[in-house]
């Protein structure tokens, strides 16, 4: 009997568009390891894995394509390795690798019928979302929180794209207690998360988004003296790369910062003062341990002495990545810098270590390695089960989008505490706000040796499609070109970090009838010396912003308007401190996060309707939406998103 008789008497012609069809699957960890196995038995002809991560020990209990013999080796390619073998007529290829990587190109994506998302943070999320939007590919998304799961099928101009709900932002921390008067674990893992880790090999702390640093009347004062420490820290850095580089950081942290917190007598009256620590006093301790011997041991919570020399070797192994980083970069490029990821091995050894030591100076109990990385990546327990009825469902709903059948696909949630434990809804049409998805998308080809943003704005967006003089031009670092700054009209576009594959974003600002936004996807060629050097082959019609409905305020009695939330009496929301265009605070224009943010949510509408409020269904938090986020590793809810609620109680 065929391997695929059974397969093909189930799903009839559909079989022969599944055998010719090339798909992408982006992780190999929870739930990538379960629909890798569903679409290698379903049939797909070709499917590409793309996974950065490496295995361990903490994955095995349910990534069962991985055995103890894998650990450590590359997800991605383990993973093609052991599914090639259920149908050896599947052509399987892994790629090791970032899926933000410069290779993996928008011309890339086209080549695929369909994507699928099993990823562990939501700025990958947005990335696949956003290029698969741009190469006009279906995507499948996917994610479970513990026994939650969910499925969302992702078409361009048909269905809502991941963006087009907001994501609950992640919970944050003031300044001053992180910096100051830190009482639980948390605090110090923020703390050298966050902080230290950025100071030393980030950009800088203003960028932390784990810290407030809203300046209120009682700790503005404090602020300004954490300032100059974190500017004393930034000197620090220039030693990085040199034997000293460890003393410098510990003497300065661990010493002179808690003796300066020691003489400030008024704030330790009501709570108990820190111990300061001596690099020569620790060091006579630590002759005879392993560094790297105590960073395997990561289910044991190590001692003053075991987290001293993880700390020393760790800022070691870091500053030779920068500064190979540093030496490959090219003219014009950015300085280098590295970003915490909880799966990457060096960052993760600093963080524990300097959370740990800094427990230690405030007598807070100190964490072991695996707890930290839990902490810091915001994880929730992964469900084996969840995973392996996630994955199935997945492919279900590619069945419809292969059959050309959107209209039958579904939304689908899973939700423990249901009558039903699977639910689902039909899929909803763009929001018309949306900042991804509800925008003119073209592409725009750029000859980098010669394009400016003067080409871009003047020639290109002013004279080619009409836009006036209020509009701002975005990319992935920040605003580049708005009417108040003008002084990178000159610059190449490559100077401002436009490169292939980048996305620019241009915001229409004037205050009547303005244009929806238009995102440009850069395509890098060489152009003829006597043609432009920015060149669009399509025509782009940027059409103007949907007019919203005015609804009458009416109030319900208890001081809220139409079902919203009064302001907050001290101008503070979430932690931070409310502003606007306008007000006094140097911001001159909206960035693309801000023309995000700046969206109402459909309270009136809600999307995620798991279950009815009937039967004594549960309550659904927020906007009714479960966000639900899958990780390759440990993290099935994905890093950074609000998924584990740590009170602060300072």
């Amino acid at each position: 009997m065929k391997r695929d008789r059974c397969v093909r008497q189930s799903l009839g012609s559909t079989y022969d568009r599944i055998k010719e069809s090339q798909v992408l699957l982006v992780g190999a960890g929870g739930i990538g390891c379960e629909l890798l196995k569903n679409l290698v038995l379903t049939g797909f002809g070709k499917i590409h894995i793309v996974d950065l991560d490496t295995i361990d020990l903490s994955n095995l209990n349910r990534q069962f394509l991985f055995r103890h013999e894998h650990i450590k080796k590359s997800k991605a390619l383990v993973a093609k390795e052991v599914a090639g073998r259920f149908n050896p007529d599947v052509v399987l290829t892994a790629h090791h690798a970032n899926i933000k990587d410069a290779r993996f190109t928008i011309d890339w994506f086209k080549s695929f019928a369909l994507v699928f998302n099993a990823l562990d943070n939501i700025d990958a999320r947005r990335h696949v979302n956003r290029v698969c939007l741009a190469a006009d590919v279906p995507l499948i998304e996917s994610g479970t929180t513990g026994f939650n799961g969910q499925v969302q099928v992702i078409k361009k101009g048909e269905t809502e794209c991941y963006d087009c709900n907001v994501k609950e932002a992640p919970k944050t921390f003031p300044v001053c207690t992180i910096r100051s008067t830190p009482s639980q674990p948390i605090h110090c893992i923020v703390w050298a998360k966050s902080y230290l880790f950025t100071e030393l090999f980030g950009t800088s702390e203003a960028d932390a988004p784990d810290v407030d640093h809203s300046e209120d009347s009682e700790n503005a004062q404090e602020i300004e003296n954490l300032k100059r420490e974190a500017q004393a820290l930034r000197l620090i850095r220039e030693a990085r790369g040199t034997e000293d580089f460890p003393r410098k950081v510990f003497e300065k942290v661990y010493q002179e910062d808690i003796e300066r917190l020691r003489s400030m007598e008024e704030m330790w009256k009501t709570r108990k003062a820190p111990t300061s620590l001596d690099y020569d006093e620790v060091l006579e301790e630590t002759v005879a341990l392993d560094p790297g011997l105590t960073s395997s041991n990561d289910q044991r919570t190590w001692g003053l002495e075991e987290n001293f020399v993880v700390f020393s070797d760790s800022l070691h192994r870091l500053s030779r990545r920068i500064r190979e980083a540093q030496d490959r970069r090219a003219n014009g490029d950015p300085p280098a810098v590295l970003t915490f990821d909880k799966d990457d091995g060096d960052a993760l050894d600093f963080v524990t270590a300097s959370a740990n030591l800094r427990s230690i100076v405030f007598d807070i109990e100190p964490r072991s390695k695996f707890d930290i990385k839990q902490m810091a990546g915001n994880i929730i327990p992964a469900i084996a089960t969840t995973n392996a009825m996630v994955a199935g469902l997945c492919v279900l709903q590619a069945f419809k989008v292969l059959r050309d059948q959107l209209d039958r696909a579904r939304m689908v949630f899973l939700v423990k505490s249901a009558d039903r434990i699977i639910s689902s809804e039909k899929l909803t049409p763009p929001k018309p706000d949306c900042p991804v998805c509800s925008v003119t998308q073209s592409r725009l080809e750029v000859d980098p040796s010669r394009a400016t943003l003067s080409d871009l704005v003047e020639d290109f967006l002013r004279l080619e499609l009409g836009y006036g003089d209020e509009f701002s031009v975005n990319n992935e670092i920040g605003i580049l070109y708005d009417p108040d700054l003008d002084e990178n009209l000159p610059k190449r576009l490559t100077e401002l970090g436009v490169k292939s594959d980048s996305f620019l974003t241009v915001i229409d600002e004037t205050d009547e009838n303005p244009r929806v936004n238009l995102v440009l996807a850069i395509k890098e060629r060489e152009l003829p010396l006597n043609s432009k050097p920015i060149v669009v082959r399509e025509k782009i019609e940027v059409v103007r912003r949907p007019t919203k409905p005015l609804i009458a305020a009416a109030s319900n009695g208890n001081g809220h308007v139409n079902g919203a939330a009064p302001p907050a009496a001290d101008g503070v929301v979430n932690g931070h401190a409310s502003h606007s265009n306008g007000s006094g605070h140097g911001k001159r224009k909206r960035t693309v996060d801000d023309d995000e943010l700046e969206r109402e949510p459909a309270s009136a509408k809600k999307r995620g309707r798991l279950v009815r409020e009937r039967e004594g269904a549960a309550t659904v938090d927020g906007d009714g939406v479960v966000v639900l986020d899958d990780d390759d590793d440990n993290d099935e809810d994905g890093a950074g998103n609000g998924a584990i609620v740590i009170d602060d109680d300072d």
